[in-house]
C-alpha cells in the first residue's frame, strides 16, 4: 500500500462555507437529494456544536494515530480533520493536545469514524468533535497512512477540499463542485419552509398545507369512527 500527505488543495471559498455552515446539515442534506450524509455512527460528543469547513482527510491504520500528527501540519484556518482508519477501529486517536494544536491553526474541529478522549477538556476548550466513540483506550505511532486522499467515512465519500458540515444533526459533506448549486437548493428550501411555517401558525394543517389529503385516499388509507372501528376486536 502506498502512503501519500498531499499539500496544497484546493478549498471552497469561506463565503459559501459560511452559509453552508448556517444553513445546517438537514437542510444541506435535504437539497442535496438526501445524500451525503456520514450517518448514524459518528456523533457529536457535545451539544449545540455547528461547524463547516474544507475537509483535510486523513486514512490512518487502526490503533495508530501517526497520521493524524502529520495531518495537523496540512491545516489552514476553517479546516476540518476528517479521520477514518483502513479497517473499523474505536481507539481513543484523537485528545486535547491534538485539539490545542489543531485549534492554534484555526482548525474547526474533528469528524472521525474512531474515537477521542479528553472529552471534558475538549468540552472546556470549546473544540468540536463528532466520532465514533468516547474511548480512553490510546494508540501508537508506527504505521504509515495517507493525508488528504479520497476516503469514505461512514456512508460518505469525501475528497479533500469538499466542505463538511455539522451539527447536532450528524455530519453531511458537500462536494467541492457542487456547492454552488447546494446553496441555491438549500435557499429554496428555506423559502418554501418559511411559507409552510407561518402557514402552520396560522392553525393550517400540514396534510392540507402539501395537498396529502388525496394521497391518503389513493392510498387506501380511510377514517373510521372509534364505535364503528373493529381493530383490535
Amino acid at each position: 500500500m502506498s502512503h501519500v500527505i498531499v499539500t496544497d488543495i484546493t478549498r471552497a471559498d469561506s463565503a459559501s462555507i459560511a452559509e453552508l455552515e448556517a444553513l445546517g446539515v438537514a437542510t444541506v442534506h435535504e437539497a442535496m437529494g438526501r445524500t451525503g450524509l456520514v450517518g448514524t455512527g459518528v456523533v457529536p460528543v457535545q451539544a449545540g456544536a455547528k461547524i463547516a469547513g474544507s475537509a483535510v482527510t486523513v486514512l490512518c491504520w487502526p490503533g495508530d494515530n501517526l497520521m493524524i500528527h502529520a495531518a495537523v501540519d496540512q491545516c489552514e484556518p476553517g479546516d476540518v480533520l476528517v479521520v477514518t482508519t483502513v479497517s473499523p477501529s474505536l481507539d481513543g486517536s484523537f485528545g486535547e493536545l491534538f485539539a490545542t494544536a489543531l485549534q492554534h491553526r484555526g482548525g474547526r474541529g474533528i469528524v472521525t469514524s474512531g474515537g477521542v478522549r479528553d472529552v471534558a477538556e475538549l468540552r472546556e476548550m470549546n473544540f468540536h468533535a463528532w466520532a465514533g466513540a468516547q474511548n480512553a483506550q490510546g494508540t501508537v505511532k508506527a504505521t504509515g497512512g495517507s493525508v488528504n486522499v479520497p476516503i469514505v467515512l461512514g456512508g460518505a465519500q469525501i475528497q479533500p477540499g469538499d466542505v463538511v458540515v455539522a451539527d447536532d444533526d450528524g455530519v453531511v459533506c458537500v462536494p467541492r463542485e457542487r456547492v454552488t448549486e447546494v446553496l441555491e437548493k438549500s435557499r429554496a428550501r428555506i423559502a418554501k419552509e418559511e411559507i409552510a411555517r407561518a402557514r402552520y401558525q396560522e392553525g393550517v394543517l400540514s396534510l392540507d398545507h402539501n395537498g396529502l389529503r388525496p394521497l391518503l385516499a389513493e392510498l387506501g388509507v380511510s377514517y373510521v369512527r372509534q364505535q364503528e372501528s373493529t381493530i383490535g376486536d
